[in-house]
């Protein structure tokens, strides 16, 4: 047995540069007694440029179309006392990965899960995107079939918060002009091939990056990041919103629930709850 706990311990591994991994991550990976992976030559050649012997361990391949079948053999080796190491194809486990279940499966049977965190596209692309990261939604990868994709669209368009979608290289023009039609022109960021020595990072409005994406198409794998709706909001309506908060709130809460649910300046908001609170006081 290894000096790891037993259970599940998920991995985190580069998303483009291997030099993106942490020394715990190489050190689960060097210690546990069992390893599965999304793609087994993937984590395999990690462990080569890392100098990470096998030492006769074999890597379990874990995936969508296995999952069912892998599972309870590696459940079994939890139970028994050992360490299984879980790492996707690039970035952190059970974000667009199929390792949720495994660990689900695991909690349920009371078997220990832990993180090695570490390298992950989505932080990635939102700090580079220039857009507001107070509060977003990841959303994944759109379905591909359109009426299904339209759904997700017209649902996830009325969320107050930043955006970030996965999508291919081949499908990121038709996906932006969806976008486009159905959310209006709102300020994005497209970024592609991250950490890695093509990266590149596009910003601008979706119209803008539509043109430029007609004109000079990306390759690779690439992060759409879309802002919330900044549509303007009536001074009216938002005063309303800050009244019926203030009855439960305090002013700092209040200016803040609002400023984010209708996407403006907090310290805008929080002025005018100030303001909305001390007329309160004075008719009383």
């Amino acid at each position: 047995m290894s000096g790891l706990a037993p259970g599940l311990h998920l991995v985190a591994t580069p998303i483009g540069t291997a030099r993106d991994i942490t020394l715990r991550a190489l050190d689960t990976l060097r210690d546990a007694d069992v390893l599965a992976a999304e793609d087994t030559r993937t984590l395999r050649h990690l462990m080569e440029i890392h100098g990470i012997p096998l030492n006769g361990r074999t890597v379990i391949a874990y995936h969508d179309h296995n999952g069912a079948r892998v599972r309870p053999r590696l459940l079994q080796a939890m139970a028994e006392g050992k360490s299984v190491a879980y790492a996707s194809d690039a970035g952190t486990p059970l974000v667009a990965d199929p390792g949720f279940d495994l660990a689900r499966a695991a909690r349920e049977e009371g078997l220990g899960v832990t993180a090695a965190p570490g390298a992950s596209a989505v932080l990635a692309a939102l700090s580079l995107a220039g857009l507001p990261t107070d509060r977003f939604l990841f959303a994944g990868f759109l379905p591909a079939q359109k009426g299904a994709r339209r759904a997700v669209l017209s649902e996830l368009g009325q969320v107050p918060a930043t955006v970030v979608f996965f999508e291919s290289a081949k499908r990121c023009s038709p996906s932006l002009r969806e976008i486009l039609e159905l959310w209006g022109d709102r300020q994005a960021s497209l970024c592609r091939e991250l950490t890695k020595r093509f990266e590149e990072v596009r910003t601008g409005s979706l119209s803008e990056l539509i043109a430029g994406v007609d004109a000079d198409p990306p390759r690779g794998e690439i992060v759409l990041v879309i802002d919330r709706d900044r549509a303007e909001v009536g001074a009216d309506r938002v005063e309303d919103a800050l009244r019926q908060a203030l009855k439960t709130m305090s002013v700092k809460d209040a200016a803040k629930v609002v400023s984010e649910a209708v996407g403006a300046p907090r310290r805008d908001i929080y002025q005018m709850a100030l303001d909305l609170s001390r007329q309160g006081s004075d008719g009383a």
